[in-house]
């Protein structure tokens, strides 16, 4: 068997993120000699436990350029340079790069002598990480994207920004949720998560928020919402935030103020291997955010059968069929999110009838599905 058959693939990954391992375990089923190259590595995800052969390069590091409160902001992320002598001595047919960082730049560089194809995945578009008004930004995205030979992303967003703006080839683009979540890390050891929930008075119907509590993430925007539901004298549901992050105080300053308390519950961090019990006891799940590229909450909230609420700041709003399993909304619409809050309290039907939805929608997308899609992707490129 020559190299071809049994190709070597490197994966670059600045953070090799939970919700990258489902899908990477199944690539390296048919191709074993992969390994995942990464700046930072919080570990596997359960239920995947010594799944990938990972190696951690040097150290991870975002330098802050340009804060911005409700955007990504202009940040550089550090990666070790030491990742060239990682790529020479691994020798690899492929490599796959996330988005346009350093260590996509030197395995460009470094092509013609590694005669390695490359294949760039670009998680999604949004404004803050597109940089559509650098001219310099654009300039080396465009030439990377020229020497690319694919390009791989969650949504049809980042297909745009890709083609449209990159000038990337579309056949060379190829769409296919990558980052999502699997029941194997989700749904284990079930039986004693209740007691996690114990100590919240909740009632029905439960919404829930997951995530960081940075103003990014439009929290605000969500307790907006609830002041209007309060105001339209509406009070007999509950709102779940889980999460910990800088805005926390700010937040609850809020509620408070606007008499939330009882509505309005905040579980603070949770770890990621109790929070299936979090997404179990809610009824409709809420994506608030004003700015995310992906947002693989949503599609965690949508495996175990939960409507979602969702911003279109959110790259998953792209799974998100409106009125089918779930809404989608403007993030600046905080009356318009309230509404639709409504319409899961005063017809509780739709909560099952719209989760089953969320269901039959995750049941298409699975890591074997995107496997595929990447298994296809890989021999295109090496056999082009």
């Amino acid at each position: 068997m020559n190299s071809i058959d049994n190709p070597r693939i490197a994966w670059l990954l600045p953070v090799a993120w939970f919700y990258w391992q489902p899908v990477l375990s199944e690539f390296t089923r048919p191709f074993p000699q992969t390994t995942v190259f990464t700046g930072l590595f919080p570990g596997f995800a359960r239920g995947f436990e010594n799944a990938l052969t990972v190696k951690v390069v040097g150290q991870f590091k975002v330098i802050e350029i340009n804060r911005e409160e409700t955007s990504y902001g202009s940040n550089f992320t550090y990666l070790s340079p030491s990742i060239v002598g990682q790529l020479l001595r691994f020798k690899p047919n492929l490599i796959f790069s996330s988005s346009f960082g350093i260590w996509t730049i030197f395995a460009l560089l470094l092509k013609p002598l590694g005669k390695w194809r490359i294949v760039i995945a670009y998680e999604g578009s949004s404004p803050g990480v597109d940089y559509r008004n650098s001219f310099v930004r654009l300039f080396l995205r465009r030439a990377m994207v020229r020497a690319a030979d694919a390009y791989i992303t969650n949504s049809q967003g980042g297909k745009a920004y890709l083609t449209e703006i990159l000038k990337a080839q579309e056949s060379r683009v190829f769409v296919k949720p990558y980052e999502i979540p699997d029941s194997r890390s989700l749904l284990k050891h079930l039986k004693d998560e209740d007691s996690e929930l114990t100590d919240f008075q909740l009632r029905r119907p439960i919404f829930l928020f997951v995530g960081h509590l940075i103003p990014r993430k439009g929290i605000h925007l969500l307790l907006e919402a609830c002041v209007i539901l309060q105001q339209q004298g509406y009070c007999h549901y509950s709102l779940l935030i889980v999460g910990d992050g800088p805005q926390r105080e700010e937040l609850e300053v809020f509620s408070q103020n606007h008499n939330l308390g009882d509505c309005v519950r905040w579980a603070g961090r949770v770890d990621y291997d109790c929070i299936s019990a979090y997404f179990r006891r809610a009824d409709v799940f809420v994506f608030p955010t004003l700015e995310d590229t992906w947002g693989v909450v949503a599609l965690e909230a949508m495996l175990f059968g939960k409507p979602v609420l969702c911003s279109t700041g959110a790259g998953t709003a792209e799974m998100v069929v409106d009125g089918e399993n779930g809404y989608v909304f403007a993030p600046d619409q905080p009356d318009k999110l309230a509404e639709l809050m409504r319409r899961f309290i005063d017809q509780p039907k739709l909560i099952e009838v719209m989760g089953e939805k969320s269901k039959q929608i995750m049941s298409q997308n699975t890591p074997e599905a995107a496997s595929k899609c990447l298994v296809e992707v890989t021999k295109l490129v090496l056999n082009k």
